[in-house]
């Protein structure tokens, strides 16, 4: 029943995390403050999830969530580009041409290589407050919840014409 749960959660959040990060891409715009305010919820999700896959003990906890709220603020950055190039990528679809592909797809890989040199970056500090085995479960289900969010997001937004 909990990894039923957890599936759910799993699916809401990549949901919430796509309407957030293709308004620009659908009909109906939305604000840069309902967007904050999707991630804010979004974030909170996470946090429960995360949470209840982790059972963290009082001492993991404390060690845990400063890190956490770190890496979370530091993949928002990153986010936030993301979010741009979407914006931008919604923006010139129908002129893009070969060098604006080119563009955008240089942009996107430099920021799929950020949020790389990001999980390596605080792997030290998630393994000083859990232990290797257990901030290697973290970065499991780190890796599942990106992997939500970039299946969702790779079905909303149209191929390259």
């Amino acid at each position: 029943m909990q990894v039923l749960r957890v599936i759910c959660v799993c699916c809401i959040l990549a949901i919430q995390f796509s309407i957030a990060q293709t308004a620009e891409v659908t009909a109906k715009p939305l604000t840069d403050a309902d967007i904050q305010l999707l991630r804010s919820d979004i974030q909170a999700d996470k946090n429960e999830l995360i949470t209840h896959v982790m059972q963290f003990t009082d001492a993991e906890s404390t060690a845990f969530w400063p890190v956490y709220r770190d890496y979370a603020r530091d993949q928002h950055k990153i986010g936030d580009e993301r979010l741009q190039l979407i914006k931008d990528y919604a923006a010139h679809y129908d002129t893009m041409d070969d060098a604006g592909a080119k563009n955008m797809t240089q942009r996107f890989l430099n920021i799929e290589g950020r949020f790389a040199n990001l999980r390596q970056e605080y792997w030290p500090k998630f393994e000083k407050a859990l232990g290797a085995k257990r901030a290697a479960k973290f970065y499991q289900v780190d890796n599942r919840l990106t992997l939500l969010v970039n299946l969702q997001l790779a079905s909303e937004i149209p191929m390259v014409r």
